[in-house]
């Protein structure tokens, strides 16, 4: 028999079996930089009496634009991408390989459950793998791409990566059948409407809407790129930002950041809470925005979102910056019966894991709750600057003490309002305290913000 010729038929099998989903691959790596593992692993399903071949999963390490990566990738011309024991034990020893190596993985996902036949054997090779890929969070970053349907528990992989992309009118991920979820609730909606970016604005499970593969490997570059190690841009040391004088909104506040580095995660889960990745003065940070002229009333969606990124702050070693326009809690029944307590309380345990730079810039509230979580000293903030115009006290306005106080026979309406006039919440009064750094021109901030992240960069 010759062996050489044998190989070469099986590898055309292989990768005949496995053509799309290798197309897929190579539109997100650099050309022929992907080295395959494992990659004559075959098993049978008896239940179908067909052999998975490459186990239904590609897996292998590539290069995007120089970078290192490892690949999982769900096959699903092969038993519909089905989850079977063989198929999470191959990931599985993808993702040590990768641990080994300190690599960043990323995943593409297309399956619509587990393979029928294996019983509990699949389900201990799921548990196996959910734990893997948990271990390795916030030790390399993971990277998810909703290639297809993705159902069933592999779907948990979503809120376990660090970044997850949705591709428009392909991607649909649940827990479930869409067509279960639809049956049980009784309303017929497409699966990108129930189970696509669309339909998932309420589980943070979000992190990117895009056309194509090549939007993702674009953001793939840039977000690793951020994460690498920071290097001192002092040419931005000195970068004035006359327009903060006279106007401030979310699209002058992002100029902040050093041209075309601000990365936006999450967009369509609590909008009102912007979260970016960038660099200010060549250095890497985290940093919140909240983006609403009255001020950001908190919610329990709305701190979750902040808890998430801000444990992504602390793993990754990111300085930590929070543009604070807030009030305090949301007056509201839904919120007072909501976790929005037990949400802020982990914020704060997880704000005080992060060992980088914390920095607050009061631009616009900064009330009651809204100072003691964002920008006060004792709950850890290094630096804390406000903008002249910055209001800081302990309620928004006279009413609100009014109501505070409606209970209270010996408060005085008139000292109430006068101490909680408009002039009365002037930043200066914080800062004479020494829980304000300084009071600064919003055409400045940058530069405050780079001498501060350079005087705190370990």
């Amino acid at each position: 028999m010759d062996k050489i010729s044998l190989l070469q038929k099986r590898k055309q099998q292989l990768l005949k079996a496995g053509e799309e989903i290798r197309k897929d691959i190579e539109t997100l790596i650099d050309a022929n930089s992907f080295v395959e593992l494992s990659a004559f692993s075959f098993s049978k399903n008896e239940f179908y009496g067909e052999e998975a071949q490459g186990e239904g999963v590609v897996t292998g390490f590539a290069t995007i634009n120089d970078y290192p990566f490892y690949i999982v990738a769900q096959n699903p011309a092969i038993l519909s991408g089905g989850v079977s024991k063989a198929n999470c034990d191959k990931i599985a020893k993808c993702l040590e390989q990768a641990e080994k190596a300190s690599t960043p993985v990323i995943w593409l996902l297309s399956s619509k459950g587990v393979q029928i036949g294996e019983g509990v054997d699949v389900l201990e090779g799921i548990a196996n793998l959910i734990l893997k890929a948990t271990q390795l969070k916030g030790s390399i970053p993971q990277y998810l791409i909703v290639n297809g349907e993705v159902y069933g528990q592999i779907s948990a992989l979503a809120a376990i990566c660090d970044f997850t992309y949705f591709i428009d009118k392909k991607s649909a991920l649940a827990a479930n059948s869409p067509l279960v979820i639809s049956a049980r609730t009784g309303e017929n909606v497409s699966k990108y409407k129930l189970c696509g970016a669309e339909g998932l604005t309420k589980g943070n499970l979000v992190a990117f809407t895009v056309k194509d593969f090549n939007e993702i490997k674009t953001s793939i570059t840039e977000i690793t790129e951020i994460l690498s190690v920071s290097v001192i841009d002092r040419d931005e040391l000195n970068t004035e930002l006359a327009e903060l004088d006279k106007s401030i909104n979310l699209q002058s506040m992002i100029k902040i950041f050093d041209k075309d580095t601000a990365i936006e995660i999450g967009a369509n889960y609590s909008p009102e809470v912007k979260c970016y990745l960038g660099r200010v003065g060549g250095i890497a940070v985290a940093a919140v925005i909240f983006d609403c002229g009255d001020g950001v009333e908190l919610t329990a969606e709305n701190v979750r979102k902040l808890k998430v990124f801000a444990e992504f702050a602390s793993c990754y070693g990111l300085p930590y910056i929070t543009f604070v326009n807030t009030l305090g809690i949301k007056s509201d029944i839904d919120t007072h019966n909501s976790l929005v307590l037990k949400e802020i309380g982990e914020y704060i345990s997880i704000l005080d894991c992060i060992d980088a730079a914390k920095i607050s810039i009061v631009y616009g509230k900064a009330i009651g709750l809204g100072y003691t979580l964002f920008a006060a000293k004792s709950i850890g903030y290094d630096y804390c600057y406000a903008f002249a115009k910055a209001k800081i006290a302990l309620f928004d306005n006279v009413q609100g003490a009014e109501i505070e106080y409606a209970d209270d026979k010996k408060a005085n309406k008139t000292k109430l309002a006068e101490k909680y006039a408009e002039e009365n919440s002037d930043p200066i009064n914080a800062a004479k305290g020494g829980f304000i750094d300084n009071i600064i021109q919003p055409a400045f901030v940058k530069q405050y913000l780079i001498a501060s992240l350079q005087m705190l960069l370990k």
